[in-house]
């Protein structure tokens, strides 16, 4: 008899457990209020989190690409390196500089009367080299230019695509159940 006593009242109380647990949970269920509070608390967090995901792709993108301070500091001493070790290339870069900024100087009339004909011929020359330089340096910037369009276009396509995956994903991965 004792022991149906026990057992008994041990069945009381797993009922009044589960009783009581109902009652919370009819509780909640009825209680909109709350669920809709718990319902946007879920999604603010969903939504932070996807644009914590989307902000730290887009910095490391952006963070490969652009060099550091560090980066462009250890580039300048690498020219300052290079200025040191070959300074031939500096004195005849500086020459051609200073060519170049002497022919685009107007002349006098003494370097007209003691140069004459060959001043100009050689002026003429220059011109025409350096047009030609320009222009070569133009087709060059503007194949550039465009291999980098078509290669930022391309990471630009490839970081859509994986950040649309990776919302796609999260979305269904934090859907309630």
């Amino acid at each position: 008899m004792a022991q149906g006593t026990r057992e008994i009242r041990e069945e009381i109380e797993e009922t009044r457990m589960r009783v009581g647990e109902e009652v919370e949970a009819l509780s909640y269920k009825t209680d909109v209020g709350a669920r809709l509070d718990d319902y946007v608390d879920e999604k603010k967090e969903a939504v932070a989190s996807k644009v914590s995901d989307a902000k730290n792709a887009v910095t490391g993108a952006v963070g490969s690409m652009v060099p550091s301070g560090e980066e462009m500091k250890r580039r300048g001493q690498g020219i300052g390196h290079v200025l040191k070790r070959n300074p031939l290339g500096l004195v005849v870069g500086s020459a051609a500089l200073g060519f170049v900024a002497g022919l685009v100087i107007p002349s006098t009339s003494v370097e007209d009367e003691n140069l004459g004909d060959m001043a100009s011929t050689m002026k003429d020359t220059v011109r025409e080299t350096g047009q030609e330089a320009l222009e070569r340096g133009k087709d060059v910037a503007q194949s550039a230019l465009g291999t980098l369009k078509e290669e930022g276009a391309e990471q630009g396509r490839e970081l859509a695509s994986e950040l649309k995956d990776r919302v796609q994903s999260e979305g269904v991965s934090s859907k309630p159940a």
